[in-house]
């Protein structure tokens, strides 16, 4: 709408010669415009001409509209200086002077009426004419009532002069400033991309001491004492948001791959869990890319929020898989059974977010928040499903097992090497004994020690003799 309405008024402006801008309220901490120089100098004079010369450079650039400056141009300002010696001569006092300007210059309240039973009152206001009051040989005659019951004009208590109007002194951090403003424009209509614009121009530009500047990104200029510049303006905000949010997000990733290792007591399968995170981005930069939207904040808070859903996807997979070997099931198997099984469960929960974030799809702030999590949990969810199971086979069995250990559903014992399908190679097969036979199982060991004939029992003439007993 901004758009629009800035293209209605550009030849409305043009023709009457005015400037205009298009104000819009940002969603965020406000600023005065999303792209602000900061001009700095020693005196007014080198921050009045970098100022200028910035305001033109913007213009060139081609990059922005609506741009201005916050330096006022020199007016004339109407004073009127009181006659002393004739006020006390007629017997007026100088506010009564200054009352009835105010009242003849300005809008004046007499009372208030409520009309037809209305529920708020309306002021009774006196007003002078524009066309009169902007006359100065109109207010000269201004009525003033003295203290003999009589009217003078005003013209006889003092006389109006024109004075230079003070200008307007910016102050950050202890430090005059001038600020140069304008709004983006064109197909890249990010802060960032205009203000690199400017930059490329200021390499053909020169201070009056000699010296080529650029504007400084993050912070003030080291040095006021010289003419130098920074940029504010929505980029400051855009990039303290995201860098905060950034480390937020790494604290979270850690914090998160911490979790599984507790729970997992492993070190590789964690990895793999995460791994689907900047998959999310195959499906959200695609996703505004499609819509025509921003990268905002929003979006990098759903692309968090996103985080903690594909995580909980991947170890619904894992302890799935985990819980299958621990029951006997083969590894191969164990690994294709949690996707046969979990698919389902998966799938509910990704389109239950994507109907629930295509309800502020058309929201103008939360449209980045509902694009990041309906295309990103669509393109994750099918990649959860392909990574983790190929990361859970690429781990190996040994990980899948020393975690069913750990979680405790298996018990480590030698014995566990049969059941879990691994061959133990030993020194030497144990005899095949019979209970019920020890005696003769005894004798046959005495009979072979004593004729070494052989290293093995015939356990094949135990059973015959046991037989024929």
């Amino acid at each position: 709408m901004a758009l629009e309405v800035r293209e209605a008024l550009r030849q409305i402006a043009f023709d009457e010669n005015a400037k205009y801008s298009v104000v819009e309220m940002p969603p965020g901490p406000p600023v005065l415009k999303p792209v602000v120089a900061e001009v700095y100098g020693p005196d007014a004079e080198t921050r009045h001409k970098l100022a200028n010369d910035l305001t033109d450079i913007f213009k060139k650039s081609g990059s922005m509209t609506d741009i201005d400056n916050l330096m006022s141009d020199e007016y004339p300002v109407i004073n009127f200086v009181v006659d002393s010696i004739k006020a006390s001569h007629f017997g007026v006092d100088s506010r009564t002077i200054q009352s009835i300007l105010a009242m003849s210059l300005q809008d004046f309240t007499v009372s208030s009426i409520r009309l037809n039973n209305a529920l708020e009152e309306s002021n009774i206001v006196l007003r002078v004419p524009l066309a009169k009051r902007s006359q100065l040989s109109y207010i000269s005659q201004l009525p003033i009532p003295t203290k003999y019951g009589k009217t003078i004009p005003i013209s006889q208590l003092g006389s109006f002069e024109y004075i230079k109007r003070d200008e307007l002194i910016y102050h950050k951090d202890l430090f005059d400033v001038e600020y140069v403003m304008g709004e983006p424009i064109g197909a890249l209509s990010a802060p960032i991309y205009a203000m690199m614009a400017v930059d490329d121009l200021l390499l053909e530009y020169k201070t009056h001491d000699g010296k080529v500047i650029q504007g400084k990104y993050i912070g003030m200029p080291e040095n006021t004492n010289s003419p130098a510049f920074s940029w504010t303006g929505e980029w400051t905000v855009t990039y303290e948001t995201f860098r905060d949010m950034g480390i937020a997000f790494m604290i979270a990733l850690v914090a998160i791959y911490m979790l599984v290792v507790w729970q997992f007591g492993n070190f590789i399968i964690p990895a793999i869990i995460m791994a689907p995170i900047p998959l999310t981005l195959l499906g959200i930069i695609p996703g505004h890319f499609l819509l025509g939207a921003e990268f905002t904040a929003t979006s990098m808070i759903g692309w968090i929020a996103l985080a903690g859903i594909i995580v909980r996807n991947s170890i619904l997979l894992i302890d799935f898989t985990v819980q299958e070997y621990a029951k006997g099931v083969p590894f191969f198997d164990a690994v294709i059974n949690s996707c046969s099984s979990r698919t389902r469960p998966i799938l509910i929960t990704a389109f239950a977010l994507v109907g629930g974030s295509s309800v502020i799809l058309s929201d103008p702030i939360f449209q980045g928040m509902a694009i990041s999590l309906l295309f990103g949990v669509l393109v994750s969810t099918v990649l959860t499903l392909i990574v983790i199971p190929l990361g859970t086979l690429a781990a190996g069995e040994e990980s899948c097992r020393n975690i069913a250990i750990s979680m405790g559903l298996i018990e480590d014992d030698g014995n566990a090497d049969a059941k879990y399908n691994q061959t133990k190679i030993k020194d030497k097969p144990a005899a095949n004994v019979n209970s019920k036979n020890a005696k003769q199982w005894v004798d046959a060991i005495i009979k072979k020690g004593a004729s070494n004939k052989s290293d093995k029992v015939d356990s094949s003439s135990l059973m015959k003799r046991e037989d024929s007993t």
